[in-house]
């Protein structure tokens, strides 16, 4: 069994919001607030878990550090299980991209199989890319796992198994610090 978590809150996950992407972006003090709260949550699961993976992204990795100094785990860390590659979009507000590029925004809202952010990653290369970590993960063979990563990465996993595949993908809410079981 893998449970997907999503990194605590950083600054660009607050309004106006940012399109973060692959940024290395820190948490701020809420999210870290969030992680131990997390961190609490995790320990007080019916089954431990046996394994702690995290994408290296600065966010998810300090998230994962402070889970795993709770539950006594030490992340193993994985740029698979970043976040999409936002391209050009990348630190640029949500309101200013469907403002200045609207055909491009009512794309991103569609999302599915066919949207690649410009300059960036198709969500399908996104979702490749995690499901093959996501894999070696349970080919580690130490199971349950925990692994902490990103709202859209976390997308992307649940939308492989879902029966709308990509075209699903703004139809899930992840929190920050949300567990999710795959």
């Amino acid at each position: 069994m893998i449970v997907l978590a999503r990194h605590g809150e950083t600054d660009d996950n607050r309004p106006p919001l940012r399109f973060q992407g692959q940024r290395d972006t820190p948490l701020n003090a809420n999210g870290r607030a969030q992680a131990h709260e997390l961190a609490e949550r995790v320990a007080t699961q019916e089954q431990p878990f046996a394994a702690l993976w995290s994408s290296d992204l600065a966010r998810a990795r300090e998230t994962a550090e402070i889970v795993g100094a709770r539950v006594g785990l030490a992340p193993c860390l994985d740029p698979r299980l970043r976040e999409g590659d936002r391209g050009s979009w990348e630190g640029r507000l949500f309101e200013d991209v469907q403002r200045e590029e609207p055909e491009g925004w009512a794309a991103w809202r569609r999302a599915g199989e066919q949207f690649r952010f410009p300059g960036g990653e198709s969500l399908v290369e996104q979702m490749e890319r995690v499901t093959d970590a996501l894999g070696d993960v349970t080919r580690a063979g130490e199971l349950p796992a925990l692994v902490v990563c990103h709202g859209g990465s976390i997308r992307v996993a649940l939308c492989r198994t879902d029966r709308h595949g990509l075209d699903g993908f703004h139809e899930r809410d992840v929190p920050n610090a949300a567990l999710v079981r795959l």
